[in-house]
Formats: structure tokens, sequence, C-alpha cells
């Protein structure tokens, strides 16, 4: 039988010989047209999230494209035309400097011109520059590159050709290794305006646990390249070597070392690249380790968790912590971003123009990478007079990583990876509309710069094994936090290692 829900009062309805045979009633109340406004509102939005779903699931059944890997492909970065085979040959390599190069260096700091600050701005406007003087001081006075010299040379760098560009490296492995046990080699990806001197607090926690109180139930030996372009690394000299060729070449020089599988790690455009390689090569990338991800997806379960999740969080799988890091959704997202992604349009359109004036001027150079370990260790550091730079680092170590970019003088093709990369705009390449099935960990640090919730994420990586919400700590992971970076590696692999 029919059903028909009627108004028991306006029917008057109420015996069973009142009604018409064959038809069930559904009394409900009479309501006031406020209240039928607010029904049928209801009403529609049940019928649209209904539709959304219905038309994602004929999408995903009927729509969705074929089950795509990314190719290898090969590339040609040298000068010039290809020229027969390259050599495989690994050469040792060690960071040296002349006296005519600091000499020029501190010749150019000293003719700085600086600019007075605006009363009260702190890092709100960049760097200050009342502090970039006392930056400035310590390097000529207090900062002993010789000493640093030291330290980058402890340990064992190298240099060899793949695809015509000298590829640097850094190969740390276990000096005291048990009988009977296997390193596990992993290779770590800086970002910008990093290089590999990010990771050397980081190292010696990978390769010899036990000795800094760590589970040594794995041990690694860490291979550390210089993206092309960065620091000691040649850069490119053609158009297009993007992130997908960095993970190509980072892929041979893995291959070349001897390694059949490893695992690698990485954030920024490190954690790009790493994930292209385990798209790339997912039988060789034993298990891939993130400390930043971005997942550009339109997927239904993304778009309605940006609108609904804040009030239903459980619905997507959200935790206290999510709902601190994403909401008011606008002010966490798009007002963040937009204060500290100025840089990222300069770069992915004219690199070449900003990076102009910071090749010639170091103090420009170092007002420019420094303010990023700032306010991407933590935002709050705009509103400290000082950028809050020493609460995480110290001067020597954030003074050693703009002397690799000034002595190489890299500053502009380490900015053209930018261009490379978002040239055709964001998530528009293949890789980006791929998805990554090989085993994956997610450290999640509170100060990074976008939030990725474990609901986004998988929306790209397949088979997520790990995923950690750290208690502390920004953009630079290893840089800032290598302990608490390191022990989430570590537990990490013990649960690749278990499946």
């Amino acid at each position: 039988p029919s059903s028909r829900a009627v108004c028991s009062r306006q029917t008057g309805l109420s015996s069973a010989a009142d009604r018409s045979p064959g038809v069930t009633y559904l009394l409900a109340p009479c309501l006031h047209p406020a209240g039928e406004d607010a029904a049928h509102t209801g009403i529609m939005l049940f019928e649209i999230l209904v539709a959304l779903l219905v038309g994602a699931l004929l999408y995903y059944f009927l729509f969705r494209g074929k089950d795509e890997t990314l190719p290898m492909g090969d590339g040609w970065w040298g000068a010039g035309p290809r020229k027969g085979d390259e050599s495989e040959e690994i050469h040792p390599f060690k960071i040296e400097t002349s006296e005519e190069e600091l000499k020029d260096l501190f010749r150019r700091v000293d003719e700085t011109r600086y600019a007075d600050p605006l009363e009260g701005s702190r890092f709100n406007y960049g760097f200050n520059s009342k502090h970039l003087k006392k930056v400035v001081s310590y390097w000529k006075e207090g900062f002993d590159w010789k000493k640093q010299l030291e330290i980058l040379n402890q340990y064992p760098h190298f240099k060899t050709k793949i695809e015509g560009i000298d590829i640097h490296f850094l190969h740390a492995k276990p000096k005291n290794l048990p009988a009977g046990r296997r390193a596990k080699p992993i290779i770590m990806v800086h970002g910008w305006p990093g290089s590999f001197y990010e990771f050397y607090k980081i190292i010696p926690l990978l390769t010899d646990p036990a000795s800094h109180g760590l589970n040594d139930e794995h041990i690694f030996e860490v291979i550390c390249p210089s993206i092309p372009g960065y620091g000691f690394s040649e850069a490119s000299h053609k158009q297009g070597c993007d992130s997908v060729a960095v993970a190509r070449i980072f892929y041979k020089l893995m291959r070349r070392l001897g390694f059949q599988q490893f695992y690698a790690q990485g954030g920024d455009w490190g954690s790009m690249i790493c994930t292209i390689l385990a798209q790339i090569a997912p039988s060789n990338v034993k298990g891939l380790h993130l400390n930043m991800v971005a997942v550009l997806s339109g997927s239904l379960p993304v778009v309605l968790s940006i609108f609904l999740g804040q009030w239903f969080p459980g619905l997507f799988g959200f935790e206290q912590e999510d709902l601190r890091r994403m909401f008011p959704f606008v002010k966490k997202y798009f007002y963040h971003t937009m204060k500290e992604s100025g840089y990222m349009h300069i770069q992915s359109t004219k690199p070449d123009t900003a990076g102009c004036g910071l090749n010639s001027s170091p103090v420009g150079l170092a007002a420019y990478i420094l303010e990023k370990f700032s306010t991407w260790t933590d935002p709050d550091f705009r509103d400290y007079e000082d950028g809050g730079l020493e609460k995480k680092y110290t001067l020597d170590d954030l003074l050693t990583n703009v002397m690799i970019y000034w002595l190489t003088g890299s500053i502009v093709s380490s900015m053209r990876l930018y261009k490379e990369n978002l040239a055709n705009g964001l998530g528009t390449a293949k890789h980006d509309k791929l998805p990554v099935k090989v085993p994956t960990g997610i450290a999640s640090f509170p100060n990074e710069l976008i939030h990725c919730p474990l609901l986004w994420a998988k929306q790209k990586f397949l088979d997520i094994v790990s995923f950690n919400y750290m208690p502390r700590g920004g953009h630079f992971a290893a840089f800032e936090e290598p302990e608490l970076l390191a022990k989430d590696i570590q537990q990490f692999v013990r649960k690749v290692e278990q499946k």
C-alpha cells in the first residue's frame, strides 16, 4: 500500500473509518511557516549531499582513469648535446675554500647598505635589519669557517656524473656495526632554502643509535645528495630539470651505489622528490618517510571535510590536533599561506631576476634565507625582535647553510626548481594525479607550513603504515628536532620490516 504524510490537525482523521482504504497515513505534527522553511532547508541539504555522493560513486566506477604508473624516462642536463656513454665513476670530494673567496665575501659584507626597519615591526615585514646587523657582526667576528669546514668534512663526500651533470652526495656508514648486522640504506633529501647540512645532527642518531640512547634495532647508512643546482651539485644547463628529473637522477645514484632496495626520506622539495622516486621505482623504494605532505586533491571526502570537519570531526577521522591545526580554515590555510608564500610566486615566475641581487650580496642572501628559518620554524617568531632564530638553532649552523649557498653561487639555480615545478600550475603534473603504493610513514609536525590530516594523505598514499602527530617542531624537522624525527623513522621502518 502507498503511504501519505499528512497533518493530523488539518485532516481531522481520527479513526480508521475516516481514512481511505489501502493508504497508510503517517500522521505528522503541523508546522508553522518558519518550521516549514527549516524543514525544506534540511531536506535540500540532504538531497545535495546525496547527489554529491552518487556523482562521486558514478565517477569512480565509470569514468576513473586506468591504473597508471609514472614512467622513468631519461634526460640530459649537461652543456651542449649529449656525448657518448656517460662514465659511472664515483670520485671522493672534499669541501674547500680559498682565502680569496673569503676576502671577497667579507669585502661585500662591509659594503652592505642597510634600510632602517619600521618601529615595532620585529619580523613581520621580513628580516629586521637591526637584528641582521647583529648576525653580520657575529659572521665577521665570531664565526669560525675553518672549524665548520672540519665539521662538514667529517663525513665522506663524493661526486658522480649523472645525466650530464656532477651530483654531490655524502655517504655516512656505521662505524661500529655489530657482527651479523646489515645497515639499511636510506636516502635523505633536503629542500629550499636548506642543504645536505640539515641532516648532520640526525645522521649519528641513525648510523649509531645505541651510542645516543636510541633503539638500535635498525641501523642505517645514510646517503644525502645535493639537489642539482643546490650547493655542490652542478646546476642543469637546460630548461625542464624538475623534481621528476631529480628523482630519476637520485634513483640512478642509489643503483650506482649498489642498492637494489632502500628507504627514502624527505621534507619540502625532498618530500616531492622522494614521493616521485617511490612512484617511478616502487619495487626499489622499500619505504617512504615524509615530514611534509601536500596533497592536491579535490576528492569528495576532502571537500566535505573542509566544510563539515569542524562540526563532525569523527565523520572524517579528525583528531583534536587536526581541528587545532586546520580551523578556522580560511585563517589557517588561506591567510597563513598568503603571508608565507610570496617568495614562491617570485621564484616560480622570475627566479633569475630575484636571484641576481642575492647572488651579489652575501648579507642580502643571509636575510633572504635566514628569515625562512625563523617563520617556518614557528610562525609566532614573527613577533620576536630577533625572529627567534637562536631558540632552535645556533648561528654557526645557520651561517654554515648560508655559506654553502654563497660559496657555490647556487642561489639562482636553486630558485629555478620552483619555476620548473610550478610554471604550469599546481596539481597539473602527471605525478600529482597518480597514487603512491609503497609503505609510507608521515611525521606531522605542528608548525609545518600546511597541515595535511590523515584523511587527505590517504587520497594519494595508499599504504600509510605510520602517521604520528609530533609534539613540537616545524618545517626543518631534521635540523630542528633530529631526535624526534630519528625515532619516528625507526618506528616506521620497524613496521615496514614486520610487514
